[in-house]
């Protein structure tokens, strides 16, 4: 999913905040346990866990004891012995992490830990076969991540009952068919919707608008098609959005300025058309946005000088056009821009404006874009270490970094 803040980067900050989540979340249940021994049916369903795992080169699944809420890596109980988390995001050993990875299926049983609200088995890697349709029943279920393994077949339709799901992530995977987008319509406490770099296909339904809670929509990387529909205007809360590199078409929602707590916006590498809507400027809060190969057409518009918590804007290879300085004059008024991408757009530009150099930019890209004419003076003592003009008219080419 970097161009600035990018998906990558917030992949790994994501991960990290799980693991911390879960040792933490671990650490108070068991603090808080009793003597009460485990419960037998989730011991049983621990055991029949175990029992699907194949390959387990870390040892993770070492019980050195008979009781699950005693000693039991990466298991916690409530104070009357039933297991409420389930996590195996990692080894540690001396306050160090280490990678690990664990291979085999998933055990149907889990959904007998009718208490779980945490079930963390992600990052193992090799975890595969379909998800077990009755997960459905862990009505408590607050947190579900079964991300980076290979886990295929469709998102079980059973989902729906999740009803205190506030995290989902089933990410980097081999899931495969249409998202029926339904299952989620019942989850309004979810918070976090991770389904990407899978192989899920189908349009987005107008019914994510039932998503009131969603602060984080990332689909990104896999063959969704279709229009991005206007109700997801409704989903106020949303700050991450990154639906790039699928196979969506239609024009950028209008809609889409009603989302003024949102933070970044990628829906680069998909197949959108039309202008970039005058109602961007209603985006306060990005810092972040990346439209970079589409179909867009027409000129960049004036509001988006009023996004002035703006950091980065990347619209790389689409069909922009217009001519500088009247086009983006505009972009002077982003004072906290670093980083700024218009390359392989057909604008015309007759040179570069000196108020440019205001913007203290870090990177510069205005490759193939019809520039002609001198390089100006104060290139040579900007704050650009990143500069490519490349393929244009300019009487000498410059490139750096």
């Amino acid at each position: 999913m970097f161009k600035g803040l990018n998906p990558t980067s917030i992949w790994c900050q994501k991960k990290a905040l799980m693991l911390i989540f879960g040792l933490y979340f671990s650490a108070s249940l068991l603090s808080a346990t009793t003597s009460d021994a485990c419960h037998p049916i989730d011991k049983a369903a621990l055991l029949d866990f175990k029992s699907k795992i194949t390959f387990d080169p870390s040892k993770l699944l070492h019980t050195p004891t008979t009781d699950c809420c005693k000693s039991w890596q990466g298991i916690a109980c409530d104070n009357s012995g039933r297991v409420v988390n389930v996590s195996r995001s990692g080894l540690i050993t001396d306050n160090f992490l280490f990678d690990t990875s664990m291979s085999g299926t998933l055990s149907p049983f889990l959904a007998n830990i009718s208490y779980l609200q945490l079930l963390d088995l992600s990052n193992l890697k090799d975890l595969k076969g379909r998800i077990p349709s009755e997960l459905g029943k862990l009505s408590r279920l607050t947190h579900l991540f079964l991300d980076t393994n290979k886990l295929t077949g469709s998102i079980p339709g059973k989902f729906r009952n999740l009803y205190n799901l506030k995290k989902l992530y089933l990410s980097d995977n081999l899931l495969s068919g249409t998202v029926p987008f339904s299952i989620f319509e019942s989850l309004t406490s979810l918070s976090e919707l991770g389904l990407s770099g899978n192989k899920l296909s189908g349009p987005i339904p107008s019914s994510i608008e039932k998503l009131v809670s969603l602060t984080k929509f990332d689909i990104h990387q896999n063959f969704f098609s279709g229009s991005i529909p206007e109700s997801i205007g409704n989903l106020k809360n949303l700050e991450n959005v990154d639906f790039s590199y699928n196979q969506l078409t239609g024009k950028i929602p209008q809609s889409i300025g009603g989302l003024s707590n949102l933070v970044w916006l990628y829906l680069n590498h998909n197949q959108l058309t039309g202008s970039i809507p005058a109602s961007i400027s209603g985006l306060v809060s990005l810092k972040s946005c990346v439209l970079s190969e589409n179909k867009l057409t027409g000129n960049i518009a004036a509001s988006i000088g009023n996004l002035r918590s703006i950091q980065s804007l990347t619209f790389e290879n689409n069909k922009l056009t217009g001519k500088l300085p009247a086009t983006i004059g505009h972009l002077s008024r982003l004072t906290g821009l670093q980083s700024l991408d218009l390359s392989f757009n057909p604008l015309g530009l007759v040179s570069i404006p000196d108020w440019f150099q205001e913007l203290k930019l870090f990177r510069l890209l205005l490759g193939n874009t019809g520039l002609k004419g001198q390089l100006p003076k104060w290139l040579a003592s900007s704050s650009i270490s990143i500069l490519d003009l490349s393929d244009n008219g300019l009487t000498e080419n410059c490139q750096i970094g």
